[in-house]
């Protein structure tokens, strides 16, 4: 797979995180396009990290930290353990369909000031640090989806 480079933008600092984690979405989503459903469920390290648990743990993670934390909705949480009926397709589809969620709320919110309205007595933080969080924690697990591809069948590239 060839390489994306990020985007380049002159944007708002909204308009940068947000394109910034899509590149970094895209990224995990193309690190396992095509890759053969056993390889997606299989483990060389021992953590157990896997590349489909990938795909739903990070569903779980914009799910928790937007639409829960941020805006307070009181959503069931899809779950980011393997069942044996899942797919990679279904991972891939609902982890994008929590794109579309996650970015209308982040659209709607009036400011990166804004603080999450839940979250179980941490210490607060706005929408600006769960982007970043959510950008970091992205591009840490794209990286992970790098290297356990690689080890599935060589497919390198970002």
């Amino acid at each position: 797979m060839p390489d994306q480079k990020p985007p380049r933008l002159e944007g708002s600092e909204r308009e940068t995180l947000r394109a910034l984690l899509q590149y970094q979405r895209d990224s995990l989503v193309r690190k396992v396009a095509g890759v053969d459903e056993e390889a997606a469920r299989r483990s060389p390290v021992g953590s157990g990290t896997t590349l489909l648990w990938l795909v739903k743990h990070m569903s779980l993670a914009e799910t928790l930290w937007i639409v829960r934390r941020f805006a307070g909705q009181q959503v069931d949480l899809p779950r980011d353990t393997v069942g044996s009926d899942d797919t990679v397709a279904m991972a891939v589809d609902h982890y994008r369909h929590t794109w579309e969620r996650v970015d209308s709320v982040v659209a709607a919110a009036p400011s990166l000031e804004e603080t999450c309205r839940e979250l179980g007595g941490q210490a607060p933080v706005n929408l600006r640090w769960v982007l970043m969080h959510l950008l970091e924690e992205t591009a840490r697990h794209a990286g992970h989806a790098d290297i356990l591809r690689e080890l599935a069948d060589g497919q390198v590239g970002r």
